[in-house]
Protein backbone atom coordinates (compact mmCIF):
# COMPACT_ATOMS: atom_id res chain seq x y z
CA UNK A 1 0.00 0.00 0.00
CA UNK A 2 1.62 3.27 -1.26
CA UNK A 3 0.65 6.22 0.17
CA UNK A 4 -0.32 9.50 -1.86
CA UNK A 5 3.07 11.77 -0.41
CA UNK A 6 4.89 8.26 -1.42
CA UNK A 7 5.12 6.39 1.89
CA UNK A 8 4.48 2.96 2.57
CA UNK A 9 2.33 3.24 5.25
CA UNK A 10 2.52 -0.46 6.80
CA UNK A 11 5.88 0.30 7.81
CA UNK A 12 6.30 0.55 11.44
CA UNK A 13 2.85 2.17 11.87
CA UNK A 14 5.25 5.28 10.45
CA UNK A 15 6.50 5.61 6.49
CA UNK A 16 9.52 4.55 4.75
CA UNK A 17 9.83 5.76 1.14
CA UNK A 18 8.66 3.69 -1.54
CA UNK A 19 10.55 1.12 -3.15
CA UNK A 20 12.56 0.20 -0.10
CA UNK A 21 11.59 -3.78 1.11
CA UNK A 22 10.11 -4.25 4.45
CA UNK A 23 9.01 -7.53 5.90
CA UNK A 24 5.36 -8.13 6.16
CA UNK A 25 3.76 -7.64 9.12
CA UNK A 26 0.12 -8.52 10.91
CA UNK A 27 -3.00 -6.47 9.85
CA UNK A 28 -3.76 -3.96 11.98
CA UNK A 29 -6.73 -5.16 13.36
CA UNK A 30 -3.67 -8.09 15.16
CA UNK A 31 -1.96 -5.27 16.71
CA UNK A 32 -2.25 -5.10 20.77
CA UNK A 33 -0.38 -3.70 23.79
CA UNK A 34 1.94 -6.73 24.44
CA UNK A 35 0.92 -8.82 27.67
CA UNK A 36 2.62 -8.89 31.47
CA UNK A 37 3.89 -12.36 29.93
CA UNK A 38 5.25 -11.38 27.09
CA UNK A 39 7.13 -8.87 29.36
CA UNK A 40 8.55 -11.33 31.89
CA UNK A 41 9.74 -13.72 28.64
CA UNK A 42 11.26 -10.22 26.97
CA UNK A 43 12.99 -9.41 30.38
CA UNK A 44 14.62 -13.02 31.11
CA UNK A 45 16.09 -13.29 27.15
CA UNK A 46 18.06 -9.81 27.71
CA UNK A 47 18.92 -10.63 31.27
CA UNK A 48 20.63 -13.38 29.25
CA UNK A 49 22.45 -11.78 26.92
CA UNK A 50 23.61 -9.06 29.10
CA UNK A 51 25.28 -11.73 31.44
CA UNK A 52 27.50 -13.12 28.95
CA UNK A 53 31.07 -12.25 28.25
CA UNK A 54 32.35 -9.50 27.42
CA UNK A 55 28.60 -7.59 27.64
CA UNK A 56 28.67 -8.10 31.67
CA UNK A 57 31.75 -5.86 32.10
CA UNK A 58 30.19 -2.90 30.19
CA UNK A 59 27.41 -0.29 31.69
CA UNK A 60 23.85 -0.69 30.37
CA UNK A 61 21.16 1.10 30.22
CA UNK A 62 17.78 0.20 28.79
CA UNK A 63 13.98 1.01 28.78
CA UNK A 64 11.21 -0.60 26.44
CA UNK A 65 8.00 0.21 26.51
CA UNK A 66 4.80 0.08 24.17
CA UNK A 67 4.68 3.06 22.08
CA UNK A 68 0.89 3.63 22.66
CA UNK A 69 0.11 2.71 26.41
CA UNK A 70 3.62 3.60 27.68
CA UNK A 71 3.66 0.07 29.46
CA UNK A 72 7.38 -1.23 30.96
CA UNK A 73 8.28 -3.83 29.35
CA UNK A 74 12.36 -3.83 30.36
CA UNK A 75 13.77 -1.59 32.41
CA UNK A 76 17.66 -1.53 33.51
CA UNK A 77 18.72 1.43 34.60
CA UNK A 78 16.49 3.89 33.26
CA UNK A 79 17.40 7.17 35.28
CA UNK A 80 20.78 6.88 35.24
CA UNK A 81 22.81 8.84 32.94
CA UNK A 82 24.70 7.80 29.67
CA UNK A 83 27.02 9.04 26.62
CA UNK A 84 24.44 8.99 23.83
CA UNK A 85 26.69 9.45 20.96
CA UNK A 86 24.77 10.41 18.06
CA UNK A 87 21.53 9.40 19.71
CA UNK A 88 21.92 12.99 21.15
CA UNK A 89 20.65 13.73 17.28
CA UNK A 90 17.12 12.77 18.17
CA UNK A 91 17.07 15.94 20.54
CA UNK A 92 18.31 17.59 17.80
CA UNK A 93 16.16 16.88 14.72
CA UNK A 94 13.24 16.43 16.64
CA UNK A 95 13.58 19.98 18.47
CA UNK A 96 14.47 21.49 15.16
CA UNK A 97 11.40 19.93 13.49
CA UNK A 98 8.82 21.26 15.78
CA UNK A 99 10.57 24.96 16.04
CA UNK A 100 11.15 25.38 11.66
CA UNK A 101 8.75 22.69 10.60
CA UNK A 102 9.36 19.95 8.15
CA UNK A 103 8.81 22.75 4.90
CA UNK A 104 11.51 24.96 6.43
CA UNK A 105 13.98 26.02 3.58
CA UNK A 106 17.72 27.57 3.64
CA UNK A 107 18.44 30.35 1.41
CA UNK A 108 21.95 30.57 0.49
CA UNK A 109 22.65 33.89 -1.35
CA UNK A 110 24.87 35.90 -4.48
CA UNK A 111 24.63 39.58 -3.27
CA UNK A 112 26.09 42.91 -3.13
CA UNK A 113 27.12 46.16 -1.97
CA UNK A 114 27.48 47.72 -4.74
CA UNK A 115 25.42 47.74 -8.23
CA UNK A 116 26.04 45.85 -11.63
CA UNK A 117 26.10 48.04 -14.25
CA UNK A 118 24.73 47.80 -18.01
CA UNK A 119 28.46 46.82 -19.20
CA UNK A 120 28.30 43.92 -16.19
CA UNK A 121 30.71 45.78 -13.88
CA UNK A 122 30.10 45.13 -10.29
CA UNK A 123 31.45 48.14 -8.70
CA UNK A 124 31.75 47.18 -5.23
CA UNK A 125 32.34 43.18 -3.32
CA UNK A 126 30.76 40.11 -4.17
CA UNK A 127 29.09 38.59 -1.21
CA UNK A 128 28.13 34.76 -0.72
CA UNK A 129 25.88 34.50 2.08
CA UNK A 130 25.16 31.94 4.20
CA UNK A 131 22.15 31.02 6.68
CA UNK A 132 22.86 27.66 7.75
CA UNK A 133 22.09 25.42 4.82
CA UNK A 134 24.11 22.02 5.51
CA UNK A 135 24.10 20.82 2.02
CA UNK A 136 25.87 22.99 -0.20
CA UNK A 137 27.65 20.08 -1.89
CA UNK A 138 26.54 17.48 -4.09
CA UNK A 139 24.73 15.17 -1.79
CA UNK A 140 21.58 13.76 -3.85
CA UNK A 141 18.49 14.32 -2.58
CA UNK A 142 16.02 12.66 -2.24
CA UNK A 143 17.81 10.63 -0.18
CA UNK A 144 17.82 6.88 -0.47
CA UNK A 145 19.28 6.16 2.97
CA UNK A 146 22.68 5.80 1.31
CA UNK A 147 25.46 8.04 1.13
CA UNK A 148 24.75 9.06 -2.90
CA UNK A 149 26.46 12.24 -4.75
CA UNK A 150 25.60 13.62 -8.37
CA UNK A 151 27.86 15.87 -10.00
CA UNK A 152 30.86 18.00 -8.58
CA UNK A 153 31.47 18.82 -5.31
CA UNK A 154 31.32 22.24 -6.19
CA UNK A 155 27.55 21.88 -8.18
CA UNK A 156 25.54 24.43 -5.33
CA UNK A 157 28.08 27.08 -5.87
CA UNK A 158 28.64 26.66 -9.87
CA UNK A 159 24.73 27.26 -10.15
CA UNK A 160 25.13 30.21 -8.03
CA UNK A 161 27.72 31.44 -10.54
CA UNK A 162 25.66 30.30 -13.72
CA UNK A 163 23.00 32.60 -11.96
CA UNK A 164 25.14 35.43 -11.41
CA UNK A 165 26.80 35.17 -15.05
CA UNK A 166 22.83 35.12 -16.12
CA UNK A 167 22.16 38.15 -14.79
CA UNK A 168 24.77 40.05 -16.88
CA UNK A 169 27.52 39.59 -14.34
CA UNK A 170 31.04 40.29 -16.15
CA UNK A 171 33.39 41.68 -13.78
CA UNK A 172 34.13 42.41 -10.01
CA UNK A 173 36.06 45.05 -9.30
CA UNK A 174 35.75 44.50 -5.45
CA UNK A 175 36.40 40.87 -3.56
CA UNK A 176 34.63 37.84 -3.38
CA UNK A 177 33.54 37.80 0.34
CA UNK A 178 32.40 34.55 1.93
CA UNK A 179 30.16 35.72 4.72
CA UNK A 180 28.97 33.62 7.56
CA UNK A 181 27.73 36.48 10.04
CA UNK A 182 24.66 34.86 9.95
CA UNK A 183 25.76 32.70 12.67
CA UNK A 184 28.07 34.05 15.69
CA UNK A 185 31.59 32.63 15.09
CA UNK A 186 32.35 29.28 17.10
CA UNK A 187 33.10 26.95 14.96
CA UNK A 188 33.63 23.59 17.34
CA UNK A 189 31.67 23.16 20.27
CA UNK A 190 32.08 22.44 23.72
CA UNK A 191 33.19 18.89 24.59
CA UNK A 192 34.97 18.27 21.11
CA UNK A 193 38.30 16.84 21.69
CA UNK A 194 41.35 17.97 19.29
CA UNK A 195 41.50 14.91 17.77
CA UNK A 196 37.71 15.36 16.43
CA UNK A 197 39.22 18.38 14.54
CA UNK A 198 41.31 16.50 11.80
CA UNK A 199 38.41 14.39 10.23
CA UNK A 200 35.30 14.55 8.64
CA UNK A 201 32.88 14.05 11.83
CA UNK A 202 34.56 17.00 13.56
CA UNK A 203 34.47 19.54 10.69
CA UNK A 204 33.75 23.32 11.86
CA UNK A 205 30.73 24.76 12.04
CA UNK A 206 30.07 27.67 10.06
CA UNK A 207 26.72 28.48 8.44
CA UNK A 208 28.08 28.55 5.12
CA UNK A 209 28.67 24.37 5.33
CA UNK A 210 30.43 23.94 1.68
CA UNK A 211 31.26 19.89 0.63
CA UNK A 212 30.16 19.45 4.40
CA UNK A 213 33.30 21.48 5.39
CA UNK A 214 35.87 18.45 4.17
CA UNK A 215 37.96 17.68 1.73
CA UNK A 216 39.47 14.87 0.40
CA UNK A 217 43.27 13.97 -0.96
CA UNK A 218 43.94 11.36 -2.99
CA UNK A 219 47.20 10.18 -2.93
CA UNK A 220 49.06 7.99 -6.14
CA UNK A 221 52.38 6.92 -6.12
CA UNK A 222 55.15 8.18 -7.98
CA UNK A 223 57.51 7.19 -10.80
CA UNK A 224 60.39 5.80 -8.25
CA UNK A 225 60.60 5.03 -4.96
CA UNK A 226 61.84 8.20 -2.93
CA UNK A 227 59.70 10.18 -5.40
CA UNK A 228 56.73 12.91 -3.22
CA UNK A 229 53.57 10.92 -3.42
CA UNK A 230 51.03 12.69 -6.10
CA UNK A 231 48.03 14.36 -4.26
CA UNK A 232 44.87 15.54 -5.89
CA UNK A 233 42.75 17.57 -3.77
CA UNK A 234 38.64 17.98 -3.80
CA UNK A 235 37.51 20.79 -3.93
CA UNK A 236 41.21 22.21 -5.41
CA UNK A 237 41.03 25.15 -3.69
CA UNK A 238 41.74 23.39 -0.37
CA UNK A 239 44.92 22.75 -2.14
CA UNK A 240 48.36 24.24 0.34
CA UNK A 241 45.47 24.34 3.85
CA UNK A 242 47.41 21.17 4.79
CA UNK A 243 51.61 20.28 4.92
CA UNK A 244 52.77 16.85 3.41
CA UNK A 245 55.30 14.78 3.68
CA UNK A 246 54.15 11.78 2.04
CA UNK A 247 56.63 9.64 -0.17
CA UNK A 248 56.61 6.62 -2.62
CA UNK A 249 58.22 3.40 -1.49
CA UNK A 250 59.45 0.19 -3.10
CA UNK A 251 56.82 -1.62 -4.77
CA UNK A 252 54.72 -4.76 -2.66
CA UNK A 253 54.46 -3.25 0.65
CA UNK A 254 51.82 -1.95 2.56
CA UNK A 255 50.77 2.03 2.91
CA UNK A 256 51.60 3.88 6.05
CA UNK A 257 49.99 7.47 6.12
CA UNK A 258 48.99 9.11 9.58
CA UNK A 259 47.46 12.40 10.10
CA UNK A 260 49.32 14.88 12.76
CA UNK A 261 48.51 17.65 14.32
CA UNK A 262 51.35 20.45 13.87
CA UNK A 263 51.96 24.14 15.61
CA UNK A 264 52.30 25.69 11.93
CA UNK A 265 49.60 27.28 9.99
CA UNK A 266 49.00 23.91 8.60
CA UNK A 267 47.73 22.73 11.10
CA UNK A 268 47.02 19.35 9.47
CA UNK A 269 49.99 17.24 8.33
CA UNK A 270 49.38 14.12 6.23
CA UNK A 271 52.89 11.71 6.47
CA UNK A 272 53.91 8.67 5.14
CA UNK A 273 54.77 6.34 2.30
CA UNK A 274 52.54 4.52 -0.79
CA UNK A 275 53.90 1.65 -2.35
CA UNK A 276 54.82 2.14 -6.16
CA UNK A 277 52.18 0.69 -8.44
CA UNK A 278 49.18 0.53 -5.49
CA UNK A 279 45.87 1.79 -6.11
CA UNK A 280 45.44 5.41 -4.97
CA UNK A 281 44.03 6.62 -2.19
CA UNK A 282 41.53 8.31 -0.68
CA UNK A 283 41.68 10.72 2.77
CA UNK A 284 38.34 12.79 3.82
CA UNK A 285 39.49 15.19 6.17
CA UNK A 286 37.73 18.56 8.10
CA UNK A 287 38.66 22.05 6.41
CA UNK A 288 40.48 24.21 8.68
CA UNK A 289 38.80 27.66 6.93
CA UNK A 290 35.73 26.46 5.37
CA UNK A 291 34.54 30.29 4.51
CA UNK A 292 37.88 31.23 2.48
CA UNK A 293 38.07 27.83 0.72
CA UNK A 294 34.36 28.47 -0.56
CA UNK A 295 35.70 32.58 -1.44
CA UNK A 296 38.32 30.41 -2.99
CA UNK A 297 35.86 27.97 -4.78
CA UNK A 298 33.16 30.77 -6.47
CA UNK A 299 36.67 32.60 -7.61
CA UNK A 300 37.56 30.37 -9.90
CA UNK A 301 34.26 29.02 -10.90
CA UNK A 302 33.55 32.72 -12.16
CA UNK A 303 36.61 32.89 -13.62
CA UNK A 304 35.95 29.54 -15.65
CA UNK A 305 32.84 31.57 -16.96
CA UNK A 306 34.79 34.51 -18.01
CA UNK A 307 33.98 36.72 -15.28
CA UNK A 308 37.32 38.96 -14.13
CA UNK A 309 37.85 39.05 -10.42
CA UNK A 310 39.64 42.69 -9.30
CA UNK A 311 40.05 41.76 -5.82
CA UNK A 312 40.79 39.21 -3.38
CA UNK A 313 38.81 36.18 -1.35
CA UNK A 314 37.83 37.25 2.10
CA UNK A 315 35.97 36.20 4.81
CA UNK A 316 32.96 38.09 7.15
CA UNK A 317 32.12 36.53 10.75
CA UNK A 318 30.04 38.10 13.21
CA UNK A 319 31.98 38.28 16.88
CA UNK A 320 31.76 34.64 19.05
CA UNK A 321 28.46 34.36 21.28
CA UNK A 322 28.69 35.24 24.62
CA UNK A 323 27.54 33.35 27.43
CA UNK A 324 27.42 33.25 31.40
CA UNK A 325 29.62 31.15 33.34
CA UNK A 326 27.27 28.61 33.31
CA UNK A 327 26.71 28.54 29.72
CA UNK A 328 23.61 30.49 29.14
CA UNK A 329 23.55 32.66 26.09
CA UNK A 330 23.89 36.56 26.85
CA UNK A 331 22.24 39.14 24.33
CA UNK A 332 24.05 42.08 24.52
CA UNK A 333 22.74 45.25 24.91
CA UNK A 334 24.01 46.65 21.82
CA UNK A 335 22.55 43.73 19.47
CA UNK A 336 20.75 44.07 16.85
CA UNK A 337 19.41 41.54 13.96
CA UNK A 338 21.57 41.54 11.04
CA UNK A 339 20.22 42.56 7.61
CA UNK A 340 18.99 40.27 5.86
CA UNK A 341 20.19 41.16 2.62
CA UNK A 342 22.69 43.95 0.80
CA UNK A 343 20.88 46.00 -1.96
CA UNK A 344 21.58 43.89 -5.00
CA UNK A 345 20.61 39.82 -4.72
CA UNK A 346 22.40 38.35 -8.42
CA UNK A 347 21.90 34.93 -6.82
CA UNK A 348 19.63 32.70 -5.13
CA UNK A 349 19.56 28.99 -3.67
CA UNK A 350 17.07 27.43 -2.03
CA UNK A 351 17.42 23.99 -0.37
CA UNK A 352 15.74 21.16 0.20
CA UNK A 353 13.18 21.02 2.69
CA UNK A 354 14.09 20.45 6.26
CA UNK A 355 12.64 17.03 6.22
CA UNK A 356 15.20 15.89 3.68
CA UNK A 357 18.07 17.21 5.42
CA UNK A 358 16.84 15.95 8.68
CA UNK A 359 16.74 12.36 6.54
CA UNK A 360 20.23 12.48 5.95
CA UNK A 361 21.03 13.65 8.94
CA UNK A 362 19.76 10.86 10.85
CA UNK A 363 19.89 8.24 8.03
CA UNK A 364 23.76 8.80 7.89
CA UNK A 365 24.39 10.37 10.99
CA UNK A 366 26.06 13.97 9.71
CA UNK A 367 27.68 15.73 12.88
CA UNK A 368 27.72 19.18 11.27
CA UNK A 369 24.11 19.08 9.65
CA UNK A 370 23.31 18.30 14.01
CA UNK A 371 24.91 21.14 14.69
CA UNK A 372 23.49 23.42 12.39
CA UNK A 373 20.07 22.43 13.12
CA UNK A 374 20.43 23.55 16.56
CA UNK A 375 21.78 27.51 15.80
CA UNK A 376 19.48 27.79 12.84
CA UNK A 377 16.31 27.22 15.40
CA UNK A 378 17.75 29.57 17.66
CA UNK A 379 18.52 32.35 15.10
CA UNK A 380 15.09 32.21 13.60
CA UNK A 381 13.33 31.97 16.86
CA UNK A 382 15.24 34.79 18.69
CA UNK A 383 17.74 36.58 16.38
CA UNK A 384 20.63 34.89 18.29
CA UNK A 385 22.31 31.61 16.56
CA UNK A 386 24.27 30.73 19.22
CA UNK A 387 24.45 26.96 20.14
CA UNK A 388 24.07 28.10 23.95
CA UNK A 389 20.73 30.29 22.51
CA UNK A 390 19.98 26.54 20.57
CA UNK A 391 20.57 24.30 23.67
CA UNK A 392 18.02 26.97 25.76
CA UNK A 393 15.17 26.65 23.23
CA UNK A 394 15.67 22.92 23.41
CA UNK A 395 15.76 22.33 26.92
CA UNK A 396 12.16 24.65 26.68
CA UNK A 397 11.01 22.07 24.09
CA UNK A 398 11.88 19.28 25.75
CA UNK A 399 10.35 20.33 28.89
CA UNK A 400 6.81 20.84 26.82
CA UNK A 401 7.92 17.00 26.04
CA UNK A 402 7.20 15.60 29.51
CA UNK A 403 10.79 15.51 30.07
CA UNK A 404 11.31 15.94 33.58
CA UNK A 405 14.67 18.85 34.12
CA UNK A 406 18.02 17.55 34.19
CA UNK A 407 17.54 14.52 32.75
CA UNK A 408 19.11 15.54 29.52
CA UNK A 409 22.55 17.41 29.42
CA UNK A 410 23.89 18.01 26.34
CA UNK A 411 26.66 20.69 25.19
CA UNK A 412 26.32 20.34 21.66
CA UNK A 413 23.52 18.94 18.83
CA UNK A 414 25.60 16.04 17.60
CA UNK A 415 26.29 14.11 20.73
CA UNK A 416 29.85 13.98 19.81
CA UNK A 417 30.45 15.91 22.93
CA UNK A 418 32.35 13.22 25.07
CA UNK A 419 29.77 15.85 28.10
CA UNK A 420 26.71 14.61 26.68
CA UNK A 421 24.63 12.94 29.20
CA UNK A 422 21.11 11.40 29.10
CA UNK A 423 18.67 9.05 30.49
CA UNK A 424 16.96 6.10 28.51
CA UNK A 425 13.85 7.45 29.98
CA UNK A 426 14.44 10.56 28.80
CA UNK A 427 15.04 9.30 25.02
CA UNK A 428 12.02 6.43 25.54
CA UNK A 429 9.72 10.07 26.27
CA UNK A 430 10.81 12.29 23.27
CA UNK A 431 10.39 9.19 20.67
CA UNK A 432 6.60 8.88 22.19
CA UNK A 433 6.05 12.55 22.31
CA UNK A 434 7.22 12.70 18.65
CA UNK A 435 4.96 9.91 17.99
CA UNK A 436 2.01 12.24 18.84
CA UNK A 437 2.96 15.19 16.87
CA UNK A 438 2.01 16.44 13.23
CA UNK A 439 5.21 15.90 12.32
CA UNK A 440 5.99 12.48 14.24
CA UNK A 441 5.65 9.82 11.05
CA UNK A 442 7.99 11.99 9.04
CA UNK A 443 10.27 12.02 11.71
CA UNK A 444 10.34 8.47 12.36
CA UNK A 445 10.68 8.24 8.42
CA UNK A 446 14.12 9.48 8.97
CA UNK A 447 15.76 6.83 11.46
CA UNK A 448 17.45 4.14 9.45
CA UNK A 449 15.90 1.12 9.15
CA UNK A 450 17.74 -2.31 10.10
CA UNK A 451 19.05 -4.43 7.21
CA UNK A 452 18.20 -1.71 4.69
CA UNK A 453 19.88 1.52 4.76
CA UNK A 454 21.35 4.18 6.80
CA UNK A 455 23.93 3.06 9.77
CA UNK A 456 21.74 0.32 10.06
CA UNK A 457 22.45 -1.50 6.55
CA UNK A 458 24.84 -4.07 7.40
CA UNK A 459 23.04 -5.05 10.98
CA UNK A 460 20.50 -7.26 11.56
CA UNK A 461 20.57 -8.46 8.14
CA UNK A 462 18.84 -11.57 8.02
CA UNK A 463 17.62 -11.47 11.12
CA UNK A 464 14.04 -11.52 12.62
CA UNK A 465 14.43 -7.79 13.72
CA UNK A 466 15.41 -6.99 9.67
CA UNK A 467 12.99 -4.42 8.44
CA UNK A 468 11.25 -4.11 11.84
CA UNK A 469 13.62 -1.50 13.63
CA UNK A 470 14.24 1.62 12.69
CA UNK A 471 16.14 3.84 15.12
CA UNK A 472 19.12 6.13 15.69
CA UNK A 473 22.77 4.43 16.31
CA UNK A 474 25.45 6.08 18.22
CA UNK A 475 29.06 5.51 18.71
CA UNK A 476 32.11 6.80 20.49
CA UNK A 477 35.09 5.89 21.85
CA UNK A 478 33.76 2.99 24.52
CA UNK A 479 30.00 4.63 23.75
CA UNK A 480 27.52 2.56 21.79
CA UNK A 481 23.83 3.09 21.81
CA UNK A 482 20.44 2.40 19.61
CA UNK A 483 16.99 4.27 20.09
CA UNK A 484 13.99 4.49 18.43
CA UNK A 485 11.04 2.26 17.54
CA UNK A 486 9.92 -1.29 16.55
CA UNK A 487 7.40 -3.67 14.97
CA UNK A 488 6.89 -7.12 16.69
CA UNK A 489 6.54 -10.02 15.35
CA UNK A 490 3.18 -10.58 16.89
CA UNK A 491 2.17 -7.01 15.42
CA UNK A 492 3.09 -4.74 18.87
CA UNK A 493 4.71 -1.25 18.33
CA UNK A 494 7.74 -0.67 20.68
CA UNK A 495 9.49 2.32 21.62
CA UNK A 496 13.17 1.61 23.39
CA UNK A 497 16.26 3.38 23.88
CA UNK A 498 19.14 0.86 24.94
CA UNK A 499 22.92 2.50 25.99
CA UNK A 500 26.09 0.39 26.12
CA UNK A 501 28.99 2.52 28.00
CA UNK A 502 32.72 1.57 28.99
CA UNK A 503 33.19 -0.92 25.94
CA UNK A 504 36.14 -0.49 24.41
CA UNK A 505 35.01 -2.87 21.43
CA UNK A 506 34.89 -1.99 17.96
CA UNK A 507 32.65 -3.01 15.05
CA UNK A 508 30.26 -5.64 14.97
CA UNK A 509 32.16 -6.95 18.88
CA UNK A 510 30.69 -3.89 19.91
CA UNK A 511 27.44 -3.68 18.48
CA UNK A 512 26.41 -7.33 18.98
CA UNK A 513 24.85 -6.99 22.68
CA UNK A 514 22.63 -3.97 21.38
CA UNK A 515 21.74 -6.29 17.78
CA UNK A 516 20.58 -9.48 20.22
CA UNK A 517 18.69 -7.08 22.47
CA UNK A 518 16.60 -6.02 19.22
CA UNK A 519 16.23 -9.49 18.06
CA UNK A 520 14.94 -10.30 21.17
CA UNK A 521 12.85 -7.47 21.38
CA UNK A 522 11.14 -8.08 17.89
CA UNK A 523 10.39 -12.03 18.77
CA UNK A 524 9.39 -11.85 22.25
CA UNK A 525 6.64 -9.93 22.49
CA UNK A 526 3.11 -11.17 21.72
CA UNK A 527 2.04 -14.28 20.03
CA UNK A 528 4.47 -16.38 17.97
CA UNK A 529 5.78 -14.93 14.38
CA UNK A 530 2.91 -15.48 12.07
CA UNK A 531 -0.11 -16.36 14.59
CA UNK A 532 -3.10 -13.98 13.93
CA UNK A 533 -4.53 -13.00 16.97
CA UNK A 534 -8.52 -12.98 17.59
Amino acid sequence: MIAAAGVCAACLGWGLRAGQKVRARPSSAARRPAAATDASRLRARIESILKQSPAEQAYWGALIVDRDTGNVLYDRNADHFFAPASNAKLFTTAFALSALGPEYRFRTTLESNGALGADGHLSGNLILIGRGDPDISNRKFPTTGHAEHDGAVDKVLGELADAAVAKGLRAVDGDIVADDSYLPYDPYPAGWTDGDLFFTFGAPVSAIAFNDNTFSITVQAGARAGDPAVLGVSPAAAAGTFGDEITTSEPGGQPDIAVVRQASPDFILVRGSIPMGHAPLRIDLAMTEPDEIAARTLRELLEARGVHVAGQTSTQHSPPPITTAEGDPVVPAHFAPLPEAYPLVLAEHMSQPLIESIRATNKLSLNSHAELFLRVAAREKTGVGSAAMGLKLEREFLKGAGIADGDVVLSDGSGLARDDLVTPRAVVQLLRYAASQAWGARFASTLPIAGVDGTLDNRLEGARAGGLIQAKTGSLEDVHSISGYASTAGGEYLVFAIFENNDPRHGRDATAGLDSICEAMVESPGAAPGRQKK
